[in-house]
C-alpha cells in the first residue's frame, strides 16, 4: 500500500484525538507504515527534560527540508569609492538639507532609505506607487534625466503636490551628469498603488 493511502487511513483517527503529542502521532502513523516501510532508526538518547519543555526529537518522518534565498532589503547602497563620489542633496519636509555622497547607479529611493530620510517607497521600488515622489529643484538637472516612461507618468498622476519637475525617486538613477542634483521631498505623500485600481 502506498504511503499517501496509509496516511489517508491514519488521518481520521488522528483528528479524533485532539490532545496527542507529536510522539503519539508518530506512533500511530508508524503502525500503518510498519508493514510496508523499512524500520526507522531509534531517536538518539538525550538527557531528561522537565515536563514543561517536553519536545520529542524529530524522527526521519518528521524532518523537513528547509531552504532560504538571500534577502534583498532597501537601503543596500554601497559607499562610493574615493574619487568616484557623486553628490545629491535632499531637502526634507522641514526644509533641512542633506548633502550625501553616493555611487553611480544608485537610485534616489535607496539612497534616501539608506540615510534614514523620510521616503516610504511602499511598492519596493517597482514603480507601482507614488510614495517616493521627489521634485527636482533645478530644471537643468531635470533635462539631463531620461524621459519618464508611461508607468512612471501613471504613478506621478497619483502623487501629491505634482509639479513640472516631479519624478519618482525609484526611477532616478545617479550618473555623473547628475552630480550636484538637488531634490525636494513633498510635504506629504499618497499611498495609492496601481493594485488599488485593478
Amino acid at each position: 500500500m502506498s504511503t499517501p493511502k496509509l496516511l489517508a487511513q491514519a488521518l481520521p483517527r488522528l483528528r479524533l484525538a485532539p490532545r496527542r503529542t507529536a510522539g503519539s502521532i508518530v506512533r500511530h502513523v508508524r503502525c500503518y507504515t510498519a508493514a510496508t516501510a523499512a524500520p526507522l532508526p531509534a531517536a538518539p538518547s538525550r538527557p531528561a527534560q522537565s515536563p514543561m519543555r517536553r519536545a520529542p526529537w524529530p524522527t526521519p518522518m518528521q524532518r523537513r527540508t528547509f531552504s532560504a534565498s538571500a534577502t534583498v532589503s532597501h537601503g543596500h547602497v554601497e559607499p562610493p569609492k574615493p574619487g568616484e563620489e557623486l553628490y545629491v542633496t535632499f531637502i526634507d519636509k522641514e526644509g533641512a538639507e542633506h548633502k550625501l555622497a553616493v555611487s553611480s547607479g544608485d537610485n534616489l529611493l535607496d539612497i534616501a532609505q539608506a540615510n534614514d530620510l523620510e521616503m516610504e517607497g511602499a511598492c519596493g521600488g517597482s514603480c507601482a506607487c507614488s510614495t517616493c515622489h521627489v521634485i527636482v529643484t533645478d530644471q537643468e538637472y531635470y533635462d539631463k534625466m531620461p524621459e519618464p516612461d508611461d508607468d512612471e507618468n501613471d504613478m506621478l498622476d497619483l502623487a501629491f503636490g505634482l509639479q513640472e519637475t516631479s519624478r519618482l525617486g525609484c526611477q532616478v538613477v545617479m550618473k555623473p551628469e547628475l552630480d550636484g542634483l538637488r531634490v525636494k521631498l513633498p510635504s506629504m505623500t499618497r499611498n495609492l498603488q496601481s493594485s488599488d485600481f485593478k
